[in-house]
């Protein structure tokens, strides 16, 4: 069956077709509202207050879509949200409150959307006062009414805005197909690509140039697919148990273990370390070593600067697999439904043989994602222009991949469920039901 025929397929089942049309329209309001300036601003006489693509505000602005260069009313984005859920996730493996909360099941999980909510207000309220500093420094003849106007005006709205696309990705993720914050994200990243594109092909002027750039992007893209899908399975068997006239388990399954269990976080923590220098060189200005290390951080294609955001991003990811994977958890579960790895005695042995097969396949995976958060500095390099060459790796392609990959697994279930072929008959999506 081609593929043409199985888009067919998604428009013949009706709620699959309507969570489809839902997302769209959820996504053009989204998109809508970023175009929408902030009360008080003349949006001819900003200046391009993003900065360069490998800075700080070059890397947000990416994120919302370019909104926060236009001083939008979403000009903050999703990215609050993202920035509470972070913490509340760090502080799940460290706090006692809330790893009770992590293991309470339903009710756990709604009172940490609660405090991630309430979490994202508080920040959002912090990074709107930056927001309004910041744009009142780089465009003063833009702001046409008072700085405290301005700044008071700006909090609220940024606040309210911040909120409402809160609001948007959990509808996308209730009555859509996805994971709606996810999927915000990926928009505002992908709306930079056509201009991208666009710039790349005036500038080369070469159409053959271009087309190898592109196939060299789809495999790197292939690359991160393998990344993102990489699992280690570890067989686990389990006893057989008798609850009245039934016979459960005598099965063999497997703990799949990720080659990158962290995803796009190691990513995102190592371009925050690297990021500082160029934040301590605005406080600064006058200080001429302070001025060097902004200089040398800001040149994200320089090799030095590639090897050690490589080393972070390989630390990071360490680092974040083990707050994020628990072997004892791991264990602990599998003890609990009669189940074990065959040749290991259950308990700490468990444990120890999960942790030791888990730092051996991270090892690869953190190198490979190392590589492909310096891919973008690569092709820079190589003649590609910054814009075009952020969609090589880094931050945005592992986000662009993670959620496709999530949205299509989620529309493959949904195909199997309607007995109608999937997208890959040949593939291993997660959603897909072997006989």
């Amino acid at each position: 069956m081609s593929l043409v025929e199985n888009f067919r397929n998604i428009f013949k089942i009706e709620e699959l077709k309507n969570r489809i049309f839902y997302v769209i329209g959820i996504l053009m309001v989204y998109r809508i509202g970023s175009f929408v300036t902030l009360p008080g601003v003349d949006a001819t006489q900003l200046t391009q207050q993003a900065g360069n693509a490998s800075s700080l505000l070059g890397l947000f602005d990416m994120f919302v879509g370019g909104a926060f260069s236009r001083a939008g009313v979403f000009a903050l984005g999703i990215m609050p949200y993202i920035t509470a859920a972070i913490i509340i996730q760090l502080m799940g493996a460290v706090v006692p409150y809330f790893q009770k909360l992590q293991r309470e099941g339903e009710e756990g999980r709604r009172k940490i959307n609660r405090l991630t909510r309430y979490g994202t207000v508080g920040i959002t309220l912090v990074q709107s006062i930056g927001f309004s500093i910041n744009l009142m420094a780089t465009s003063p003849n833009a702001i046409v009414v008072s700085n405290f106007t301005f700044v008071l005006t700006s909090m609220i709205i940024l606040t309210a805005g911040t909120t409402f696309v809160m609001w948007l990705g959990e509808r996308i993720s209730d009555r859509g197909i996805g994971n709606g914050i996810s999927i915000i994200i990926m928009i505002g990243i992908i709306a930079r690509l056509p201009a991208s594109l666009i710039n790349e092909v005036t500038t080369k002027g070469n159409l053959i140039i271009v087309i190898v750039e592109i196939a060299a992007l789809l495999l790197v893209i292939a690359a991160c697919v393998l990344l993102t899908q990489g699992v280690r399975k570890v067989p686990v068997q389990y006893a057989k148990r008798v609850v009245g006239r039934k016979v459960y388990g005598g099965t063999t399954q497997y703990l799949p273990l990720r080659l990158n269990a962290a995803g796009v976080m190691p990513i995102i923590f190592a371009q925050s370390i690297m990021f500082i220098p160029s934040t301590i060189g605005t406080f600064f200005p006058n200080n001429q070593t302070v001025q060097m290390l902004t200089a040398w951080s800001s040149d994200f294609t320089g090799i030095t600067y590639s090897i050690i955001f490589g080393v972070i991003v390989v630390f990071f990811t360490y680092f974040y697999t083990a707050i994020t994977v628990n072997p004892r958890e791991m264990a602990d579960t599998m003890k609990r439904q009669g189940g074990f790895i065959p040749g290991v005695r259950p308990g700490n042995q468990t444990v120890e043989f999960i942790d030791n097969i888990l730092t051996k396949v991270t090892l690869p995976g953190s190198i490979f994602l190392a590589i492909i958060a310096i891919m973008p500095a690569i092709v820079a390099r190589m003649g590609v222009t910054p814009g075009f060459a952020l969609f090589y790796g880094g931050t945005s392609l592992l986000i662009i991949v993670g959620v496709a990959l999530d949205t299509l697994q989620q529309i493959e279930s949904h195909l199997m469920m309607r007995h109608y072929d999937g997208f890959m008959k040949t593939g291993k999506m997660k959603g897909r039901r072997r006989a």
